[in-house]
């Protein structure tokens, strides 16, 4: 059994298959953008840090600004040469414990850290803000190391600043 098309059927199945593809719905994302036309720089400097946790405004504002540059929408620049400032003011840190053993030692802790983060031209209006945004995460602990427990709080403060950083790069791209 042979089976053979004349040139009319094969070019309207090609001109189906086009058609239906055009309109098919796929469409390249992540480079749209909801940022306003004439906010093309960024600056992100040093996060406040108001709470008694030492140091944790590095890691929240390092990772803002690995968020901003991977993603290549605005420019990251010195707040002298920035369009708007990001600034982010780091609220509230706590830490509880949430699980114990037998014989009532702690085996994890929950960590949770509040920001807030405000946009803002050069005129100083706020553009976009973002008040009490929080993230937790939960770590293990070590009973025989107190070295190993700071280590791995760290790794959660870090872990939550990467969160933060990427859930408010995405509303921030998305609220405008």
């Amino acid at each position: 059994m042979t089976f053979s098309l004349n040139k009319t059927a094969i070019f309207t199945i090609a001109l189906l298959c086009v058609l239906l593809l055009s309109g098919c719905g796929y469409q390249m994302v992540g480079k749209e953008t909801h940022v306003p036309p004439g906010l093309r720089s960024v600056a992100i400097p040093t996060f406040k840090n108001i709470t008694f946790e030492p140091g944790i405004e590095i890691q929240f504002t390092q990772a803002f600004l690995n968020e901003f540059k991977l993603d290549r929408r605005v420019n990251i620049v010195d707040r002298a040469q920035a369009d708007s400032v990001m600034e982010g003011v780091i609220t509230g840190f706590r830490i509880s414990s949430v699980s114990y053993d037998q014989s009532g030692f702690v085996l994890e802790y929950q960590t949770t850290v509040v920001l807030d983060v405000t946009l803002r031209d050069r005129t100083e209006k706020i553009l976009w803000a973002q008040k009490s945004f929080y993230e937790t995460q939960w770590f293990r602990v070590s009973s025989t190391s107190v070295l190993v427990n700071e280590a791995r709080k760290q790794a959660a403060i870090q872990a939550i600043g990467r969160l933060v950083a990427e859930r408010l790069r995405n509303r921030f791209f998305s609220n405008f």
